[in-house]
């Protein structure tokens, strides 16, 4: 690890003496890279420099000791000594961590796709609650968030959603939102009190570019259809809606909360390719899957990952066995202490398989 640290720290030296060559400034693209390399690389370089720094007070330290000093010296030598101590053993720790493999997919922005599923009309007024979570948890990140597709139902739920939700490092904090969420809790069409229990399906996409991608027009089946909605919503007298069925896998995607073809297609497409590249690194990963179970679980979109109990106002997330007494703050978008929790978990993971 540390001839790891110590080659980073070599690299951030030459990044910093090639971004004070006045040559560079006049290639904009050249000084973007080695930018972007740099801020890659600075909490590795924060934490180097820091441990190098500690374990140097700490040889200080420990050299005092061995010498002569009066009492009060000593005690102060000796406090020093277990502090840098200390704080060598924690940045060490860090760097392990930091130090981990990184998910290409974690600075890209993401596809979510939130669907009800057992339960009816309160799943899908769930599913509804669900995208007004992330929608706000998306707002306090300053992420941007755009509806793809919605298909609502009469009473203001929504039976499917894909929403784009755009910023740097989206699917790192939103990837293991995906799985089956359970809600628990009286619905306001219940008259004697009783406690439903319904389910959403919540699916995390990374947003794929062209380039992750490549999908033959010939291998796409486009139909046009006439949009409908809930109570007459969006419901246009031409055929703008688009249906695009990807023939090789199967995958069938619909769009159609735009008035115009055009933005219909193209938001299908982004979608479509968001599912392709989610199925490409899925069989990719399939081997490595079955070698290790992360506390965060498979990422199955089968797998319930969390309780909403409204009555008892909890949260239970069953991968990291977390529970939270505030689900109305959670509700409001909330979740970084879940979110955090989540990645926590799988980087203790990961650090106990040795990837």
């Amino acid at each position: 690890m540390l001839d790891k640290v110590a080659g980073i720290l070599a690299r951030d030296d030459e990044l910093t003496g090639r971004l004070s060559d006045p040559g560079v400034y006049g290639d904009p693209a050249l000084m973007a890279k080695l930018l972007k390399e740099q801020k890659e690389i600075a909490a590795v370089v924060a934490a180097g420099r820091e441990l190098i720094r500690r374990d140097q007070d700490r040889r200080d330290a420990r050299e005092l000791l061995d010498g002569r000093l009066d009492p009060d010296m000593r005690e102060l030598a000796q406090e020093e000594y277990d502090a840098a101590g200390a704080d060598c053993e924690r940045l060490a720790e860090e760097l392990k961590v930091l130090l981990l493999p990184k998910d290409p997919n974690d600075d890209k922005n993401v596809i979510l796709e939130i669907r009800g599923g057992a339960g009816g009309e309160e799943a899908a007024l769930f599913a509804q609650s669900l995208h007004r979570m992330y929608a706000m948890y998306a707002e306090q990140k300053r992420y941007k968030t755009e509806i793809l597709n919605i298909n609502e139902t009469e009473l203001g739920g929504v039976k499917e959603i894909s929403v784009a939700i755009e910023g740097f490092g989206a699917y790192s904090r939103l990837k293991f939102e995906s799985g089956v969420h359970r809600v628990q809790r009286v619905p306001d069409t219940e008259s004697s009190g009783r406690i439903h229990t319904s389910t959403v399906t919540v699916a995390v996409l990374a947003e794929a570019e062209e380039v992750d991608i490549d999908i033959n027009p010939t291998d796409l089946h486009i139909d046009t259809f006439r949009s409908s909605g809930a109570g007459g919503q969006h419901v246009n007298k031409t055929e703008s809606a688009i249906r695009i069925t990807h023939l090789p896998s199967g995958v069938v995607v619909e769009c159609q909360d735009e008035r115009s073809q055009h933005k219909n297609k193209d938001r299908a497409m982004k979608i479509l390719r968001s599912r392709l590249l989610e199925a490409k690194q899925a069989e990719q990963q399939a081997g490595i899957a079955e070698d290790r179970r992360a506390q965060v679980g498979t990422g199955d979109r089968s797998e319930r990952i969390r309780t909403y109990n409204f009555p008892q106002g909890r949260l239970t997330d069953h991968r990291i066995g977390l529970t939270l007494y505030k689900l109305d703050a959670v509700m409001n978008g909330d979740l970084d202490e879940i979110i955090d929790s989540l990645i926590t978990a799988d980087q203790a993971a990961r650090l106990q398989s040795g990837e």
